[in-house]
């Protein structure tokens, strides 16, 4: 098949968004379909770089599309981003239309910065056309917000209230009307689909790993260092308010216990005074960001990732780390919620629990991790099996070969 993918974010060797545009196009075009990639031109230098040292697949084409400068300088300091991003869906779904008269595509799938909340519009080539991996339905608790500071607070509040409205918004609902399949990174954002067209969306993560990340892999000969780890933004809803309570509980069963914080953010002062207010700021260690080829020494020298986000849609640590046999503590929400369950890692269920017995469940199953070695050696078997469902390859062919979602 042709397969057209709008790709606002695309670019080789980098994570997030831009790693998910690039490795959904590559996989696509290794299952035998010809790919086009339409994405933004300030993402050529990079791409032709690339390809300038390595062999470009004859099948997977790049087509680039931006707005008038006058536009976008509305992305410099935030404030009109959204309009921004809107205004380059429209226009690229024009440009698609003309790309289309040319090259006749059998389908289009809009694939990076997908929002439950922000519209696509490639539904206008009139083919069978995916939306998603769609993110941005995840909720935290509301009995698990207090300790965000005001403006965390609010903002998540806010987040709601722009969720609630989904079901109204006209553009959204075309998106959903006109979508052939909807595919969704959680059940939350799935549960904002109006109902008509729930029936056409699957719970799929957009994100996925390498298969050579997971071949380096081994359990053997793997000591207990009484190290645990945290990678990410340094920001309320990552949910280390929780985790550094829980790690303080776990600390007074095993005083040698460390944590690692890597990553930088705006709460991090916040964090610092929470550690001395519950005496832990001696057994914490602040990393600023690495590069990603650190982080595999990193991920080794530790036994088990701490990652209580509250409502992350992916979690690609996550799958990092289970990619290096280390196991992941993390709550029942969002992304990381799906890919770890309590046969390869500790998932601690919030519903209908308060703010403390949480704490205190994943407290204890990381008690628990550290005292028992046939329990701990299980999760690690467990979380790198696990994590080979999560190859890109598989990922992708959900969508491109199993389901026959076209």
């Amino acid at each position: 098949m042709k397969i057209l993918l709008s790709a606002y974010a695309c670019e080789p060797n980098r994570g997030s968004e831009p790693g998910v545009g690039w490795h959904w196009a590559l996989e696509i075009e290794k299952l035998g379909h010809e790919v086009w990639i339409l994405t933004r031109s300030n993402n050529k230098p990079v791409i032709d770089e690339y390809y300038s040292q390595n062999k470009q697949p004859s099948n997977l084409h790049f087509a680039y599309f931006d707005l008038p400068d006058e536009i976008k300088k509305w992305k410099k300091g935030g404030r009109l981003v959204r309009t921004y991003y809107f205004l380059w869906q429209w226009g690229a779904s024009s440009f698609a239309k003309q790309l289309h008269k040319q090259i006749d595509f059998d389908s289009v799938q809009h694939i990076t910065f997908v929002s439950v909340r922000q519209p696509s519009f490639m539904w206008r080539l009139n083919i069978p056309f995916i939306f998603g991996p769609v993110a941005g339905g995840e909720r935290a608790p509301l009995n698990l917000r207090w300790n965000f500071g005001l403006k965390g607070f609010v903002v998540d509040l806010l987040r709601d209230v722009a969720n609630a409205l989904v079901r109204l918004d006209p553009f959204m609902w075309m998106t959903f009307k006109k979508a052939s399949k909807i595919i969704v990174t959680s059940e939350q954002t799935q549960q904002l689909i109006p109902n008509r067209f729930r029936d056409k969306s699957v719970v799929q993560l957009a994100i996925g790993i390498d298969e050579a990340l997971i071949k380096k892999s081994t359990l053997k000969n793997k000591l207990l260092n009484y190290k645990i780890l945290f990678i990410g933004r340094f920001i309320y809803w990552k949910g280390m308010n929780l985790g550094l309570v829980a790690f303080s509980q776990v600390l007074k069963k095993h005083p040698e216990m460390q944590l690692t914080l890597v990553g930088e953010g705006a709460d991090k002062q916040r964090w610092m005074k929470q550690a001395m207010q519950l005496g832990i700021s001696d057994s914490l260690n602040w990393v600023d960001w690495v590069n990603q080829d650190e982080l595999t020494d990193i991920y080794q020298a530790h036994d088990l990732l701490l990652f209580p986000s509250l409502h992350d849609s992916g979690g690609m640590v996550v799958l990092e780390a289970m990619a290096q046999g280390i196991p992941v503590a993390c709550l029942n929400l969002g992304g990381p919620g799906v890919i770890v369950d309590n046969d390869c890692g500790i998932n601690i269920k919030v519903k209908a629990r308060s703010k403390e017995e949480i704490i205190d469940a994943l407290a204890e199953k990381m008690t628990v991790y550290f005292n028992d070695t046939t329990y701990r050696m299980s999760l690690r078997k467990q979380s790198l099996e696990k994590c080979k469902s999560y190859q890109w390859k598989n990922v992708v062919a959900n969508v491109y070969e199993r389901e026959c979602y076209l």
